[in-house]
């Protein structure tokens, strides 16, 4: 049997990882065109008809073929290869501390199962404090989205609001207005200024200067659960202090945070397979 093509076998990996003629294209930097001409010659070269609907569901021989695939392409990325663990592709993450517990964590394990050929390192950055991985291949950073020094895709936004554990409400509460905070104990972090929150209610107050201040957003969270103070938090990140009750809206009210999440990679890291194939995924699981 003749031997297919190796665009043709990329392709196919592709479009059955990502069930999308338009994101396997943009991941190939080829046309949409090009993407189901390489597919139809694929099934013409094996005989075979690889997916059975227009969801792009794999046939059952279209499953099979693609574990070989799969096989093959490891086994020829695998040169120049680690030593350690011969066939597996290697990807080094740098993650800034909540958003590695909160975000990516909770559902990192569906990564791990989806592509069982990738080993993650997983290093953390705290770029405030200039704690960074240099080596890493995927950067995630929190800011305003301006990096000279890398292209990047905005993966999360995210809206803020004051919180506090349920005690401390009921001890210094009610806070009905926003005016009722000017008496509270303001948790500081320079992730998340307060003037965010007294912009949007229209308060001209200054930053707070004293009080608590942390350099991560988690550490704010346990503080303010251990009634420490009030803490302006971005949703999302609080999400798990929220759910298992140890922290509470102080206001109905949220606004958007200034800042978002970035995925940083320097250029060309995303001609590797397993760069792209876990940005693809990022940027669906925290959609």
């Amino acid at each position: 049997m003749r031997i297919p093509p190796i665009q043709c076998l990329l392709t196919f990996e592709a479009l059955a990882r990502l069930r999308s003629v338009t994101q396997t294209s943009e991941e190939l930097c080829v046309t949409p065109s090009a993407v189901s001409h390489r597919v139809k010659q694929l099934e013409q070269i094996i005989g075979t008809k690889l997916f059975g609907r227009a969801d792009f569901s794999l046939t059952t021989e279209g499953s099979e073929y693609l574990a070989h695939v799969r096989e093959g392409l490891t086994n020829l990325q695998k040169f120049p290869g680690a030593a350690s663990a011969p066939g597996k592709r290697k990807l080094k993450l740098a993650v800034t501390p909540t958003f590695s517990r909160s975000i990516l964590m909770p559902r990192l394990r569906q990564f791990m199962e989806a592509y069982p050929e990738i080993d993650i390192t997983l290093q953390v950055s705290i770029p405030l404090l200039d704690v960074v991985a240099e080596d890493a291949d995927l950067t995630i950073r929190f800011g305003t989205g301006r990096y000279a020094d890398v292209e990047y895709v905005c993966l999360m936004k995210d809206e803020v609001t004051p919180l506090a554990s349920p005690a401390y409400i009921r001890e210094n509460g009610p806070f009905d207005t926003p005016e009722d905070l000017k008496t509270a104990a303001l948790l500081r972090s320079p992730l998340e200024p307060w003037r965010t929150w007294f912009a949007a209610h229209d308060l001209d107050w200054p930053e707070p200067v004293d009080g608590s201040s942390f350099n991560d957003i988690g550490l704010m969270c346990d503080a303010a659960a251990q009634g420490l103070g009030i803490g302006l938090v971005r949703l999302k990140l609080a999400a798990q202090w929220i759910e298992n009750g140890s922290l509470e809206r102080v206001s109905a009210r949220t606004v958007p945070s200034p800042h978002a999440h970035y995925l940083c990679w320097r250029t060309g890291a995303m001609d590797r397979w397993e760069c792209t194939a876990f940005a693809e995924w990022l940027k669906k699981s925290v959609a």
